[in-house]
């Protein structure tokens, strides 16, 4: 890889809105820490901007890092430089769709989160890890009960999902959005 092709993608993401502050990452690690679904991506956020740094487009736009983000904001919050990990995140999807980049498998787990919105208005954690894990990763969902189990008892993990309240306006918001063309 030539030092103009590291440039070049590392160019392309920082023109991405709050892409900048990328350059100011000082690979600490709090992000991947925060990510409540780190343990299902290829690279956690800061591998992936690791990458960026080093001109792995391809590496990048294929992993399912990305895809798997559920948009909770906790890397984003937590981050002492202040990057909109978040917001990069949806902006690397829209770089791999443009790429032909597209995992089918990843769907069903964007499908689940969209379903847990439009039913609770939030994320339930421990609906949405035991869904993708059952579906596919089944013998690791069973690896993976010791952690859940300890997470609910200690209060970190809720066992059952929470409704926000006006739930209805909510899911107005939603159809309109989708009226329109929107990508929900």
């Amino acid at each position: 890889m030539t030092e103009e092709t590291r440039h070049t993608f590392l160019d392309e993401v920082t023109t991405i809105p709050g892409g900048e502050r990328l350059r100011t990452c000082i690979q600490c690690g709090t992000c991947g820490g925060s990510c409540p679904s780190g343990p299902a991506m290829d690279y956690t956020p800061r591998e992936i901007f690791a990458l960026i740094m080093a001109g792995e487009r391809e590496k990048v736009l294929k992993s399912n890092t990305f895809w798997f983000c559920v948009s909770c904001y906790y890397c984003t919050i937590r981050c002492p430089q202040e990057i909109p990990i978040t917001d990069i995140m949806y902006q690397l999807k829209r770089l791999a769709i443009q790429a032909g980049y597209y995992r089918a498998s990843i769907t069903n787990f964007s499908e689940t989160f969209v379903g847990q919105i439009e039913t609770y208005g939030r994320s339930f954690e421990l609906g949405l890890a035991t869904a993708h894990y059952l579906r596919h990763h089944p013998v690791e969902s069973v690896k993976m009960y010791p952690l859940m189990l300890g997470m609910i008892t200690r209060g970190r993990m809720a066992f059952r999902p929470k409704r926000i309240r006006g739930i209805r306006q909510l899911r107005a918001i939603l159809r309109k959005a989708k009226e329109l063309g929107g990508e929900w």
